[in-house]
């Protein structure tokens, strides 16, 4: 990987930037509407075509639909993309960043929010803010009902058999570090084996990690296969009776990969092996069922899935919930407190000590509320769709090199792309794309330094699409990043 040639790019600003134009940040809202009103979902409202130009892109959509129509399954949408479609319903999409229209494509870090979403956050903290479980007052069992209400919410849209099988955590990575010290530090012993894939997360792996150094359990990684993705026959061949967990990734968040979950989750059990599946990637593209996985474990962050940042959750069978020890102490998880000891409340209360992210809770409520709506399966088919075009798209930049498995008939990637271009770093590609065309995408890790290790490089620049990104939108990237090439290249 070559050092960066942003110090060049830096000392020339003052010559060369003259005739570039170097632009500083600016921010310029482009409201799609008439009124702030056509935000919110109405199966009435129209749209009129737009046509613009910012920067060296012009663009023109007519939208004929707000994003309830799709989900009336509407003829009359004909060709209009689900994209398209629902834009208008994501406020932060429609401005200018640095003199170009914003086109967002980093939605594997964190997703945008629906109206929806901020009005029902919005209306938890004007209506009816208040702790919840513990008072008896109208302010706080409205509360208590809207957070259990969430609750339910997420059991339903994983198909949880009980809404007593979800823990609200702050994230993801909470999540997986609750079951590595509740259930790990229970149940692992020395010499006992977790099995993972190089291609974790460090979220995934870290924990362990840190609960094997205290149980003298021993980890073990399952390497890539020729397409670069995690190879599954490597992951069957080292289950044995020795393994007590496995911990692997639904989707990876560099490699667009997508496991068999049902498959990892059957060779686990026969060695009478528990399954957590970090489904960060998956849960908000895609129809995920717990119970036809069969997974003990499941985790998710809200914000990835178009809810709030601080809040995620656990799933977890409940007869292991049940036999897990607390994570943290506090208020809510007790049953009774005395001076030399104390007993605990029931899953899931006895791992949510403390005042919960109650507002973020009910936000995540919202944007799942709004999901249903659109369709899971229509996001998924939409998505691919939209990642074989990203995908394909990349592949005509010169030089460059897309991590993961190419698209086919029997593969199919998620809607990010992980890449390299020749002598050019990746963090060089982002800044430059961001500071010249408005674009948004991700460089560095991605939290997979072992799997970047493994590939032979420090770093990756990733483009990340979720539903309401259009072809548009990767027409635009590609022009951009093309220009970028260009221009780092005039350098040598």
């Amino acid at each position: 990987m070559p050092l960066s040639t942003l110090t060049l790019f830096n000392l020339c600003c003052n010559s060369i930037m003259e005739t570039v134009v170097h632009k500083l940040p600016s921010f310029k809202l482009l409201n799609p509407t008439s009124s702030s009103s056509h935000y919110c979902s109405s199966a009435t409202t129209t749209r009129t075509s737009k046509s613009f130009r910012i920067g060296s892109r012009r663009r023109s959509f007519s939208i004929s639909a707000s994003a309830s129509a799709v989900r009336q399954d509407n003829p009359a949408l004909g060709s209009v993309s689900l994209g398209h479609i629902t834009r208008p319903d994501f406020p932060i999409l429609h401005q200018e960043v640095n003199g170009s229209r914003l086109v967002y494509l980093d939605n594997a870090a964190t997703s945008q929010k629906p109206t929806a979403v901020l009005n029902a956050l919005q209306n938890y903290y004007e209506a009816y803010n208040s702790n919840v479980h513990r008072g008896i007052h109208y302010l706080s069992a409205r509360a208590t009902d809207e957070y259990e209400l969430a609750r339910k919410k997420v059991a339903a849209f994983i198909n949880a058999s009980d809404s007593r099988e979800i823990v609200f955590t702050k994230n993801a990575t909470e999540a997986i570090n609750l079951v590595a010290y509740s259930w790990g530090l229970s149940n692992l012993k020395p010499e006992d084996e977790v099995i993972l894939t190089i291609a974790e997360h460090h979220s995934a792996i870290v924990p362990w990690q840190l609960v094997a150094q205290k149980t003298g359990a021993i980890l073990k990684f399952a390497s890539l296969n020729q397409d670069e993705a995690p190879d599954v026959d490597n992951l069957r061949q080292m289950f044995s009776r020795k393994t007590k967990i496995v911990v692997v990734h639904h989707v990876s968040n560099t490699l667009a990969s997508v496991l068999p979950i049902e498959e990892i989750v059957l060779w686990a059990h026969d060695v009478g092996a528990k399954v957590l599946v970090d489904a960060c990637q998956s849960v908000p593209h895609m129809v995920v069922n717990v119970q036809s996985l069969n997974v003990d474990f499941l985790v998710a962050s809200s914000h990835k899935m178009c809810g709030p940042t601080g809040v995620g959750f656990l799933y977890g069978k409940s007869e292991l919930l049940s036999a897990m020890p607390p994570f943290l102490g506090g208020g809510e998880m007790i049953s009774d407190v005395f001076l030399d000891h104390s007993t605990y409340a029931e899953p899931p209360s006895r791992f949510e000590a403390g005042t919960p992210a109650i507002g973020e809770a009910i936000g995540l409520g919202a944007a799942i509320d709004y999901l249903s709506r659109l369709g899971m399966q229509k996001i998924h088919d939409y998505e691919i769709e939209l990642a074989k075009y990203l995908y394909e798209s990349l592949l005509s930049v010169p030089n460059i090199h897309v991590y993961g498995p190419a698209p086919s008939e029997n593969v199919d990637r998620a809607a990010l792309c992980s890449f390299n271009i020749e002598n050019i770093h990746p963090t060089d590609i982002a800044t430059f794309l961001d500071q010249q065309h408005g674009v948004a995408i991700r460089s560095g890790h991605h939290c997979a330094q072992p799997l970047h290790r493994h590939l032979g490089v420090n770093a990756s620049a990733r483009a990340s699409l979720h539903f309401y990104n259009t072809k548009e939108d990767v027409d635009d990237f590609i022009q951009a990043l093309n220009d970028t090439v260009n221009f780092f290249n005039s350098f040598k």
